[in-house]
Parts: C-alpha cells; structure tokens; sequence
C-alpha cells in the first residue's frame, strides 16, 4: 500500500506527443521537494504512434529499483486503459480524460478512478492542435500535484530555468498547471490520504543518467577521439560527449576544437578508426550495444592481440539478433568477456548506477592503458537512458591519467634495444613507444603471428611464447581491477551475488528479506576477472544466489570458468523479460528456493 514519500506513479501515453517534458517536470518537482526518486522510461522503438510508460518512484527511503506496483496511473492512452487499470495495486488511483466518458473504467471496486476532462480543458484555453496536446500533458502534472499537495512554487521555477526569458512558454505552461490543479481541487479531495511531504534525503544528489554521466567521464579520462555508428540505447552517450566537448575542449585563442568525433559507417569502421587513433597515443573509445559488438569482433581480437588500448561503452539492450532495442538486459556478459575467435579474454568492468559510469570511464581508460587492451564498460538501457538519483559527483584535482608502460625519448636513449613485445618485468605488460617519439622505438604492429620482439612468424614456440605472456598479463589483471562490494557476516551460509543494475533490486530485496529474519549475505562484482576476494567470497557460503538479468546464467558461467565456483552451490534467479528487475522479483525468487530446502 501507497503511504507518504513511497508512491509510485505511471503515466501512459502515446509516443511522440511531448510527454517527456511533463513527465520530467513531476519528477524534478518531487526531487525538488527534497525527495529521492527515480524515473523508469519504457518506450517503443519506434519513431512515434505507439504506447509508452514513464514510471516515477517516490521512495523516501532511497530505493533506485523499479518498483512492481503502481499506486497511481495516469491513463493517457485509449488503446492501453485496460491493460494500464489493471496494473493498479489495490487501493490506488486511476486518473484518466474524462472529455470522452469511458465507463468501462469503472468496472474496479478496489481502486478510486478519477476523470479529469483534460483535452476539453485545454481546447478551450489554447489555440492549435499541437499547444493543445503538449498542454493537455502539463494539465495532468497539475492535478497530481494537487493529489500529491506539491507545492507550484517549484514547479514555477523549475520552468523559469527551462524557458529563461521566455515569458509567454512559463505563463502558458503554467495556465495548462492551473487548470489541471484547480479542477482536482474543486471536484475531488485533496490531497490523497498519501502524499509527497518535502524532506531533505536528496540534499546533496543529483538526478542523470547514465550515458551522460559516462560522457561526461571520458571528458574527465582524457578521451579526445570518439568513433561511432549510431546504436539504441548508446547514442546518447556519444551526444552527452560531444556536447560536453564543444563546452571544454575548444582552444579559447584560436577557436579549432582540440577533440574528434566520427560518426562511421558502421561499427566495425568505429572500432578500427578507434584502435588507430589509441595506438597514437589518443585516449579513444567507441560507444554501442549488442549487434555493434558482433561487428566490431574481428578488431577487438586484433586489439587484444596487438595489445592496443582501447574502451568500449557496451550499453546493453534485449537480444538475441535485433530483439528488443528499446528493452534492458545483461545478455552481453560472455559475448565481451570473449570478444573475437581464438584465445581471447577481455576486461569488462560493471557500473551499478550513473555514478559509477561517470567513475568507472576514467578508470576503464586507465585500465586500458596500464593493461595495454580493450577494456569494456558494461552498462546497460536501465542505467544508460533511465533517471537516477546518485550523490554528486567528486573529482580530485590533483588525478593524474595512468599511462602505464610507455617510453619516451630518454628512456629509450637509455635502453640498448627496444622489443614491442617483452616482458621485462615479469607482470606479462611490455613496454609501448608512441609512433614518432624516435627511430629506435619503432616497430611494427602485429595481427598475424609475432615473437616476442615484434618480428613475424610461424613458429609454434614463439606464438606460443606471447599467447602464454598474454595469460600472465591477464593474472595482473585480477589484481589492477576494481574490487567487489561485500557485506559479510559470518552468521549467513548464503548470500546473493549480482553484477551492475541488479544491485538496486538487490539490496531492497535484503532489506526485505532482513525483515522476516532471512538474513544473506551480499558480493557485487564490479569487474572481470574476478578478484582473489570473489573466490574466497563463494568458498565461505553453502548457496550463492547469482542474481543477473539474461536467460543463460552468463555470470554464473564465468563464475565457474573463472572463479572456480562450485556448479552445485551457485543458484541462477534469472530475470530477462526486458523490463528493469525489481526487488520483488529477488525475494519471491529467493523464498522459492527456500523452500526447496537451500541454505539461509
């Protein structure tokens, strides 16, 4: 049941007629009021003319899952009411544009259903089809505010700052808030015996996602070169970055921009135009989703092999094959783990939220160049395109960007012969020159067979001899990425593990299963390989539940490959239906298994 700062509001209408922009002033008109929340976007891929949902999550307690009720519905669509009734959690409410009647709405005794004449409101108030429309969506956010008693003075200043000087946008948006407001007031009680009281648990947050955090963290890396073919749902990664460039890398004297941005013919060109500016020295990365990274296989083996630095943004969508563009999953962990035919083995790191993608970028590109290879950051459509609330971001001024093992001039002067692919040190990381340093740190960039000093070959030994440096180099790579976050007690015999965006749903679903005294505990992997810290964590439990968003148990999988992980003890809870998981999925999961006899 609904109750004060824990609402969940679903608003469907019909894609393409402007109601993102009245669905993003509810949602930062609740921020506003002090109030965490989080927007969940479920939208058809199509360019217009189908349904679409925005979901808002009013969660006081702090919650960034998608919740699996909705306690208000605002029923914009004809063709989904039905369907979008029926989602109503007992108790609730139903809002719908009563200028059409529609009693076959009524047909619920549970929930309270309210028309609202809406479209007839706003014919009679504004001139032209399409102010009509985009108002009509203003109204309702002034009827839930009313519901819900936010207060118009944010909503004001929240569209001053969108329409700045712009007079005649803030009074009529606000005449479109009026009408909806003063029409729930006058005919129904208000405000609902739930609503949203301002606190001060957003103090010190912010409400972005994904993509833009993570373009905004290359431009933090470093990252002057971006390659890409535009892909659902990583475009806008891409956007965000050449948005934040055109503000901070163009030279103030002489005006010419100090970064590039490619949009390619397809991926496969994106990665290759990536991999040659990387091995100039660049820091350079490519931005796509599942079929990008089919594409894109044979020059990530070339990249792996060669041992260029590189990163790729996988933003991960609903596959196999084109699947379901506008639809989330975790279905590309295996797919990037062994990106390429032959022995290849790849560094995926795995953000939780748009503040980790901000992060976690700068960190991939580091990674990338201490590691001398491809580094993926695996994100996917929930954090990439959907609105969270993370804590401010922090820098520290005084980061210097990890280079790892390049030489310059007087370190060459200083050796007597410089081999490509040496490993001096032990670690299986050779040294790198970039090209034009000087004479005698050039060589030639292999894809084909080569010997440990750069020259080609056929022989068995000597490509033997660099693939197995190439494991060694890989062994240092489980001790240079990211560790998990774990919370253990020794009291537990299970735990849950999960990778990514199921850390929001898992960590709800603790709290509730903490509650009726199932106590678990909790590993997120934020990288592959996995740490010493991963192994020991499934070697103290008798059941892991591995809680990841594909049909395949890919995590699990590399678990057991990687991990040692016992076959027996690792327990799938499987979600990939395409919509974000939720924390009621983990728990009903979790006490199904339960009573089947598994540890807790």
């Amino acid at each position: 049941m609904a109750a004060n700062n824990d609402i969940v509001i679903k608003i469907a209408t019909v894609n393409g007629t402007g109601s993102a922009s009245a669905n993003g002033l509810l949602r930062k008109a609740i921020f506003r009021m002090g109030v965490p929340v989080v927007g969940k976007n479920y939208f058809p891929s199509n360019i217009q003319g189908l349904p679409t949902w925005y979901e808002i999550r009013v969660t006081g307690d702090g919650y960034q899952s998608r919740s699996n009720r909705v306690d208000i519905m605002v029923a914009m669509n004809a063709q989904t009411y039905q369907r979008d009734m029926a989602e109503v959690a007992p108790g609730g409410l139903l809002i719908y544009d009563a200028t059409w009647p529609r009693p076959d709405l009524l047909d619920r005794e549970d929930i309270q259903v309210v028309g609202i004449p809406l479209s007839r409101l706003c014919n009679e108030n504004f001139d032209g089809v399409r102010a009509r429309i985009l108002m009509k969506n203003i109204a309702y956010v002034g009827a839930l505010a009313a519901f819900l008693d936010l207060e118009l003075d944010i909503i004001t200043g929240l569209l001053t700052e969108t329409f700045g000087d712009k007079q005649h946008m803030i009074d009529a948006n606000m005449q479109a808030i009026r009408l909806g407001h003063d029409y729930a007031v006058e005919h129904f009680e208000c405000p609902l015996s739930y609503k949203v009281e301002p606190m001060d648990r957003a103090d010190g947050h912010i409400v972005i996602d994904g993509n833009t955090a993570a373009g905004l963290g290359c431009l933090y890396a470093g990252a002057t070169v971006g390659a890409w073919y535009p892909i659902t749902p990583s475009t806008s990664l891409m956007d965000a970055f050449r948005s934040f460039c055109n503000e901070y890398r163009v030279d103030p004297e002489t005006g010419k921009r100090t970064y590039a941005i490619i949009q390619a013919e397809d991926e496969l060109a994106a990665i290759g135009m990536v991999l040659g500016a990387a091995w100039n020295g660049a820091r350079a990365f490519t931005p796509t989703s599942g079929p990008g990274i089919s594409l894109m296989s044979e020059f990530l083996g070339f990249a792996y092999y060669a041992e260029i630095p590189s990163v790729v943004f996988n933003v991960q969508r609903t596959g196999p094959s084109t699947g379901m563009p506008t639809r989330t999953q975790q279905s590309d962990i295996i797919a990037c783990a062994y990106a390429s035919h032959g022995d290849t083995k790849h560094v995926l790191l795995f953000p939780a939220d748009p503040a980790e993608c901000f992060y976690t970028a700068v960190e991939a590109f580091d990674l990338a160049e201490r590691l001398q290879t491809p580094v993926f950051v695996m994100s996917d459509l929930d954090i990439g395109m959907n609105d969270w609330m993370v804590p401010e971001f922090e820098w520290d001024e005084s980061y210097v960007h990890a280079r790892g093992k390049v030489l310059g001039k007087e370190e060459l002067d200083s050796i007597e012969k410089f081999y490509r692919y040496l490993d001096v040190d032990g670690d299986g990381i050779p040294y790198r020159t970039l090209p034009g340093v000087d004479p005698k740190g050039a060589y030639f960039t292999r894809g084909s067979g080569h010997t440990r000093h750069g020259a080609y070959t056929e022989d068995s030994a000597a490509y033997q001899d660099v693939v197995d440096r190439l494991l060694v180099k890989w062994e240092t790579a489980r001790s240079m990425v990211p560790e998990p976050e774990i919370e253990y007690s020794k009291f537990n015999k299970a735990a849950i593990l999960t990778v990514g965006s199921g850390a929001a749903a898992c960590r709800e679903a603790l709290d509730r299963l903490a509650a009726d005294n199932v106590g678990l505990n909790y590993c997120r992997v934020k990288a592959f390989p996995f740490s010493d810290r991963v192994r020991e964590f499934l070697a103290q439990h008798e059941v892991v539940y591995v809680v990841e968003q594909n049909r395949d148990a890919q995590l699990r999988t590399l678990l057991i490959l990687d991990a040692d992980g016992d076959p027996r003890k690792l327990v799938p809870l499987l979600h990939y239906n395409g919509m974000p998981i939720n924390a009621g999925f983990v728990v009903d999961a979790v006490r199904k298994e339960l009573t089947k006899g598994r540890a807790a």
